[in-house]
Formats: C-alpha cells, structure tokens, sequence
C-alpha cells in the first residue's frame, strides 16, 4: 500500500464509530408501530440500515402508507433517548482515532444533531471537531455518492485517495459511486447474527474486517 495513502479518512457513524445500529432500529420499529405499521428488527436492517429518515417516509409512501408529519420529530426524541441511556462507542474505535497520522471526517446519514450527541456520549467528538458532514447538507442522500463527495471537498481532499468506512450496502454503495475506496465493517452488534461480509462484500466494499483495531491489518 502507498505509505501516503490515503489523503483522507471518511467514517460513517453508526455502525462504525458507535455501536447504535440495533438501538436505532429497535427504535424505528417501535415508533413505527405506533401508528399501525409493522417493521421487525430484521426488515429494519435490511431496509434502512444506512439510510435517512427521509428514506423510511418515501419507503411508505411508495407503498400507500403514510406516517405523521410529526414522525421525524417523534422518532428523533425516541432515539436520542435511548442513546443517552445505552450507546456505546465501537471497540477499539478511540485508539485507532488517537493514532490516525491522516486527516479524517464524519459522514452520516443521521442528522447533525444525533451523531453529535452519539460522538459526545462516547466521548469520540474531540477527534473530529467540526469535521461532521451529514445527509442534511446534500440533495441526495446514500446510496447516491453526494454526500461523500461533499465531504471530500470540504476536507480538500481528491476522491481516489479518499478511504470510506462503512457498514451499509448504501454506504458502500455511496462510496463506490463516489470513486473511492471502500472498507466495510461489521464489528457492530448489528452484524452478530447476519452475514456481513457476504452482504458487504457483494455491494462492491474494497475489503471487510470486523476489529477495529484491525483497520490496517492486511490492509
């Protein structure tokens, strides 16, 4: 590998740097059953894992079903509480970032909001500052490559010698679209009992590991 790759570091946030995939989507699931829609913990990974809130609106709104105009706002509060409560930052993830000798940044699909209380919670936030970029600061959202690109151009850096890390089929997706690398992780709880390398693998991830503090390892 180039000793000068890469110029830039790209984390997505959940699933990545804090271990809030199955925390959201419990929280998904329940919000949702609140106004007669049934999602299980399984549907929500395969279906949202990595993607916006607005996502979930349009995935229903395709299929007839309509959610409050308040759902957002709802689901946000529901989220934010269970974060406070139980999230915890991926293993590993905070020494890896203290050793990091590239610049890196935050990609989300997540509001700015949320990932700045994730990253507070976990204590994660100082190595980032305001390197955050979210879905909100793009027209397209994952799988679209947007917000990457977004990000890679506020961090003044070129896109093929950009590293994405992600754990989503979106994500990956993004990140290829984008013309950079990318590595799929799956040492979140969300990836316990599923397949993540196969299912990484198979949306064009560049390489997936599942330590974190195996990010350079084989690399």
């Amino acid at each position: 590998m180039d000793p000068g790759w890469p110029d830039l570091i790209i984390f997505d946030c959940d699933g990545v740097l804090v271990d809030s995939e199955l925390l959201s989507c419990r929280c998904l699931s329940d919000e949702l059953s609140e106004f007669g829609i049934s999602l299980t913990l399984d549907q929500a990974l395969e279906l949202f894992l990595g993607r916006s809130v607005s996502a979930v609106i349009q995935h229903y709104r395709e299929f007839g079903q309509t959610v409050p105009d308040d759902f957002p706002v709802r689901l946000k509060s529901r989220v934010l509480t269970a974060f406070r409560e139980a999230l915890r930052p991926i293993p590993d993830v905070d020494t890896v970032l203290s050793d990091l000798s590239m610049p890196c940044c935050v990609a989300s699909s997540s509001d700015l909001d949320r990932v700045a209380l994730s990253l507070d919670v976990t204590g994660l936030a100082p190595h980032f500052g305001d390197r955050i970029y979210t879905a909100q600061m793009v027209e397209r959202g994952k799988p679209a490559p947007d917000l990457f690109l977004y990000a890679a151009a506020k961090m003044q850096a070129d896109p093929a010698r950009t590293l994405v890390v992600e754990d989503s089929v979106s994500g990956v997706q993004a990140a290829k679209a984008a013309g950079m690398t990318v590595w799929g992780f799956v040492g979140g709880s969300h990836y316990r009992w599923r397949d993540g390398h196969a299912i990484l693998s198979a949306a064009g991830a560049d390489r997936v590991f599942a330590r974190m503090g195996d990010l350079w390892t084989e690399a």
